[in-house]
Parts: structure tokens; sequence; C-alpha cells
């Protein structure tokens, strides 16, 4: 089989760029033929010297690093050179058995190689890591009152509204990008086949995708080394891990360690920083660190939060966590929630809701109730079939194998579109 993979970035920068490129190395090392198309960034060193995996790197920077903010602006609605170096791949390879894999676009690739690999007749596949394929913004969230969306994607009702994390005009710039990346990119109105790892990330975005959009679950591989259960009664520290911005709650979540009177450790970087420390000027930032170390310090403490507003698609930390025999609290309406059971290995509170993220923290605060909770995440998460790269590899065959066998039942519309106004 041969694999076409798309992402915006070489390096791992996020849940999504680790999904793709630990993804990449997965199949090469199984055998098959990989072609990592990467829109910027150096590519990761655990990607070199792997037999039957090329990386081709279209730019050294993203459109947010590019100097030359005209071309970021054109380039990311539409990057001639990534549909080219695409269209020129895909010749090279047979329809029958190439599958392209689409974990990112909108930050470097565009939608432009998408194009390229319908207008050739490949069957096409889409990682939905965030909410891009109908919201503009990719959150279904209003930034400016923080709080879901209520509003239905690429409506008047959506333009309207000022929800960027930027400006307005910067949201009329990401509604341009969404129209041309569904009526010429043909994302996701000429794709038929869309992987998730999460039920949510499916029941919020199929009344948004095409009536002929088939789902494919595939859980992540949680890279989680065998260990002993975390000391979680011995610790008293309550944790946070990623981007600390204001969609991942981290502001409400500092409030409610300062109102309990709990300390609170924040591992990662963002806009919301300054923010936090105003919420709880005893609040633990340690920056960003790498993946050992930030377990490392998951494992030091008493729970991990995952105060997200936003609906998520799924939560890796919460994942990785429960393998180290921590508990979490997560909202009870985003995509983590399938990953904790309410008062067994975590808890849930009422999304958004101060008060009850506090008496969440509260009945932690017990170290007999966080250590059974603890004890009990740990067991979930490592009794069979578990979460290893193994397995997610084989659904991962799976699914493409169903893809590539289905290819000539496809209800795609594949005839091209005219470029001359590209």
């Amino acid at each position: 089989m041969n694999l076409v993979l798309l992402s915006d970035t070489g390096t791992v920068n996020g849940g999504a760029a680790k999904i793709a490129l630990d993804g990449a190395r997965a199949m090469a090392l199984a055998g098959h033929r990989v072609e990592l198309v990467c829109g910027a960034g150096e590519p990761d060193a655990a990607l070199r010297d792997i037999p039957g995996l090329r990386i081709h790197q279209i730019s050294k920077f993203d459109i947010l690093d590019d100097r030359n903010r005209l071309r970021a602006m054109t380039y990311g609605w539409w990057n001639p050179r990534s549909h080219r170096y695409v269209a020129e791949l895909l010749d090279t390879l047979d329809p029958e058995n190439t599958l392209v894999h689409v974990h990112s676009w909108t930050k470097a690739l565009s939608s432009s190689p998408i194009r390229a690999a319908w207008e050739r007749g490949f069957e096409i596949a889409v990682t939905i890591h965030d909410f891009l394929l109908a919201c503009p913004t990719g959150t279904l969230f209003l930034q400016n009152t923080l709080e879901k969306c209520p509003h239905r994607p690429m409506s008047l009702e959506c333009v309207k509204t000022n929800c960027d994390v930027r400006s307005y005009r910067h949201k009329l710039w990401r509604v341009g990008r969404r129209m041309i990346q569904d009526y010429v990119g043909g994302i996701p109105s000429k794709v038929r086949n869309f992987i998730v790892y999460s039920q949510l990330a499916e029941k919020v975005l199929r009344p948004h995708l095409p009536t002929h959009a088939i789902f494919h679950f595939v859980p992540n591989a949680i890279d989680v080394e065998p260990c002993e259960p975390a000391p979680v009664a011995g610790q008293s520290v309550f944790v946070f891990l990623g981007r600390m911005t204001a969609e991942k709650g981290v502001e409400l979540f500092a409030r409610a360690a300062a109102a309990e009177n709990v300390p609170c450790q924040f591992i990662g970087e963002g806009m919301a920083r300054d923010s936090v420390l105003k919420a709880n000027p005893k609040a633990i930032l340690t920056g960003w660190m790498n993946h050992r170390d930030g377990l490392r310090a998951v494992r030091q403490s008493r729970a991990l939060v995952f105060p997200s507003l936003w609906y998520e698609t799924l939560g890796l930390v919460v994942l990785e966590a429960a393998g180290n025999g921590v508990p979490s609290i997560v909202p009870d309406d985003c995509a983590a929630r399938e990953s904790v059971e309410d008062g067994v290995t975590g808890l849930h509170f009422r999304s958004g809701d101060e008060a009850d993220l506090r008496c969440k923290i509260a009945l932690l605060r017990d170290p007999e109730t966080a250590a059974r909770m603890g004890r009990a995440a740990y067991e979930r998460f490592w009794e069979a079939p578990g979460h290893g790269m193994d397995l997610h590899r084989s659904r991962l065959e799976s699914a493409y194998q169903r893809i590539l066998a289905s290819r000539n039942k496809s209800a795609v519309e594949r005839m091209p579109q005219p470029l001359n106004a590209i």
C-alpha cells in the first residue's frame, strides 16, 4: 500500500502533529511506502533514516511566520506550490493502491493538495483533529464570550459574529479560507472518508459534512511506558498540561484552584499566561516541557485538571494521565469525558461552571478518593486491548484497506473544475 500523508508541519508541535508523524513512522516500519508531505518546518529527527518513509518539505515556515504578510494571506487561502508539488508526486503513484491521508492543511499547505488528489481520482481520508471542516475558526467557540457557538457554521449569523481570538478582520479572512477550502479545494465536499478518535467529534461534525460521509473510528496510540501507578495520595498539586489559551479553560482552573487554596501547576505556553497569573498569583507556570518531563510532572500531582471550554476532539493528556494512575477532572460536554468514568476513574464537572469545578477539586483533596480513582484509571487504561502503537497501526491499516476496497463505489463527484481563477 502507498500512503501520501499531508501535515502542515514535520515537527511535533501539538496533538495533531504527533498523531500524524507517529502514524507515518509506524506505517513505514510496517512495510508500507509512505510519502510524508510537510507544509513547513524541519522534519522531526525520529523520522530520519526509516526505510520506506520519504519526507517532502514544501516550505521552511508556515503562514504565521512568513514575514511577507501578503503572501501569507494568499497562500493561507491557496498555496500553488503545494498543489503543484503534490500533483507531481501523485502522478508517479497508482490510485488503485494509494491513499491520501490528510491531517492538517490550514497553516501551510492550504486545501490545494486535496484538490490535486481528488482531481486525479485518489481516495482521500481526513483525520478530524478539530472542527475546521465546518467552522472557520476550527473550534465552534466564541472567543469574545468564552462559550460554545450556537450558530450554524458559515451562516449569516456566523459570518456577522466577531468570535476570532485576533480580530473580526481575521475572522473574515478565515471565512474566505473556509469558502475556498470547500468550493475550490473540495474539502469536505469532495471527501467521503473521515477518521475520528472520539464519538463526540463525529456527533458534532456529522450535520455539517456531506451526506455521503463515512466515519472510521480509530483510537489513537497513547505514548505511555509501563510503570507503577503514581503515588497521588502523597501529592498535593493539581496540574494542567496543554496550550494556555482561553478556550482551554485555564483561567477557570486558576480561579477555582485559588478559591480552594490548592497548589496548581500549568505546563505549557499561550496567550492566556498573564491572565492565569492575574487570576491566581500563586500558580506555578513551567512553560513547555518535553513529553517525558511533562508526564513526570503529571505523575507528581494529585490530579490532572482538563478544564476545556470547547468540545475538543479527544484530550490525549487525560489518557496519558490514566496510564500513569492519575485521575482527571474533565468537563461533561467535551470529548475528554469519553476517557473518564465519572466517580470511578475521575470526575466530570459542569462545563464552564467554576463552583462545580471547585467541588470536584475538593473531592480529590481527599487522598483516599484520589488514590482509588487513580488506581481505577490505571487498571482501565492497561486492560486489553490497550492503547499501544501496534494496535493503532493495525486499526489504521484496516481503515485504509476498507477505503481502498470501496474506491470504485465512491459517490464523490471527481470531475475537476477549471483553475483559471487560481
